[in-house]
């Protein structure tokens, strides 16, 4: 019987594998299956699930095939071959990590945005102060952001960016890739000792508008309606108004942030009727993101609206549930009441149609557009809409202000305060349509004249 000689021992304390992405929120459970080869009760990464998985598959061929298992380690220590590829540079590394993952997960930009940052503070000596920092940064992000495409961080970096090209002056309407774009004289932008300081600052501030926390209720409602703008452009633009404009404790003032809210969504809106999708939006706003940084009043003045181009416009547009648009003018409206109130953010808001459509089976209305016209519609939260849907108006009413059920359970109605209104009328006719529809549009454009969007 011989005897395990010491040197033969493995030093787990000597691991092979280490990560440059030290901010790695799972590292620790990667180390420790390395060290233990073992799954913490606690563990939740991909690598703990990656890890577990195998280790059952291990287990259970082990028990069906007990004289394979030796064969099996043996072929992958007879095939298995580990290729070291060095890189001269990081560019060059991404280029070969894209090649050879070509079907994985695509690296997101974050993940190299975060490598040059802890280099700049590894080499600082504040390598920890920099984990600590990022994984904050992230947490954060994903809570707040839904983005699309790309990660939250990514969304948090783009907006940022747009900070960035106002201050380098940038006015082109062509838009560089975020990576393109902080990649810039080798990652100046993020050798900046301010930068990672302004992301937090941005994130902290755009986590207060997710709260709805920290306003006035006034900004507040603002801040809602540009929740459902007909694109993201409004958040770009407030985004490097915050960074412009903020006071040491990360403040802006209530009246000028007001202000400007108001006029970033009369010209949003009305400029995304004339000119749908957010390109279109790039010629004004991108020097308007200038005049902020530089502390000039913003002016959209070179694009103004005609009042009669506009209103035509309007009438003529179909304001059909699928178009964003809709939902854009019909969350505006309910709030240009001062006193309906302040619902969360969270809340899920579907088109109602007042005169609903199975009405209009039964009854039809004469013009059959008006069905689907603007003052047909108005935003409805989910859990009412599904009660509230095929019934006539006067049986809708119980569902709009709220009841008490069978079982004696008070259900809670709408928070659309107009809706309410309209049931306590008693009924909603196809002349009601044709006169809140003009009603809609007219007040909508009597506001861009009050906020100077109006040709004289």
């Amino acid at each position: 019987v011989g005897t395990s000689v010491a040197c033969d021992d493995p030093d787990m304390d000597a691991l092979k594998s280490v990560a440059e992405v030290g901010s790695d929120s799972d590292k620790d459970e990667f180390l420790d299956i390395l060290r233990h080869g073992a799954v913490g009760p606690m563990a939740h990464s991909a690598y703990s699930r990656n890890y577990a998985f195998f280790s059952k598959r291990m287990a259970e061929m082990t028990s069906e095939w007990p004289s394979y298992i030796a064969l099996f380690a043996a072929r992958i220590l007879n095939n298995v071959i580990l290729l070291p590829i060095e890189a001269e540079s990081q560019d060059t590394a991404l280029r070969i990590f894209s090649t050879l993952n070509d079907r994985g997960l695509p690296l997101a930009d974050a993940d190299i945005f975060k490598s040059q940052f802890y280099k700049r503070f590894s080499i600082e000596g504040r390598k920890d102060e920099f984990v600590t920092r990022w994984k904050a940064l992230e947490e954060t992000a994903n809570l707040i952001f839904k983005p699309t495409s790309g990660t939250p961080l990514d969304e948090l970096f783009t907006r940022y960016m747009y900070y960035r090209r106002a201050k380098k002056g940038i006015r082109d309407t062509t838009t560089k890739s975020l990576r393109d774009f902080y990649s810039d004289s080798s990652y100046e932008i993020l050798r900046e000792d301010a930068t990672l300081d302004d992301l937090e600052s941005l994130l902290v501030f755009w986590k207060r508008v997710d709260a709805q926390e920290g306003f006035s209720e006034r900004v507040a409602r603002r801040l809602f309606v540009l929740n459902y703008a007909p694109n993201g452009m409004w958040a770009y633009l407030l985004s490097t108004w915050f960074l412009a404009k903020r006071n040491t404790k990360g403040e802006l003032d209530d009246k000028e942030l007001y202000d400007f809210l108001c006029y970033i969504t009369g010209f949003i809106y009305a400029y995304s009727l004339e000119r749908p999708g957010v390109n279109a939006l790039r010629g004004p706003v991108y020097p308007a993101l200038i005049d902020i940084v530089e502390g000039r009043k913003v002016d959209f003045s070179a694009h103004l609206f005609d009042r009669e181009t506009i209103t035509g416009r309007f009438r003529s547009y179909q304001f059909t549930n699928q178009r964003r648009f809709t939902r854009s003018m019909l969350v505006w409206w309910a709030y240009s009441d001062p006193k309906q109130p302040l619902m969360d953010l969270d809340t899920t808001l579907e088109i109602e149609h007042i005169y609903a459509r199975k009405r209009n089976e039964v009854h039809p209305l004469s013009n059959r557009s008006n069905l689907e016209a603007l003052g047909n519609k108005a935003m409805l939260e989910k859990r009412v809409n599904i009660r509230a849907s095929d019934y006539q108006l006067s049986d809708k009413r119980k569902y709009y202000e709220g009841y008490v059920n069978d079982k004696g359970v008070e259900v809670s109605g709408t928070a659309v305060r107009e809706l309410v209104e309209i049931a306590r009328c008693g009924d909603f006719a196809e002349s009601d349509i044709e006169t809140r529809t003009e009603r809609i549009i007219t007040t909508f454009v009597e506001w861009l004249g009050k906020l100077g969007l109006l040709r004289e």
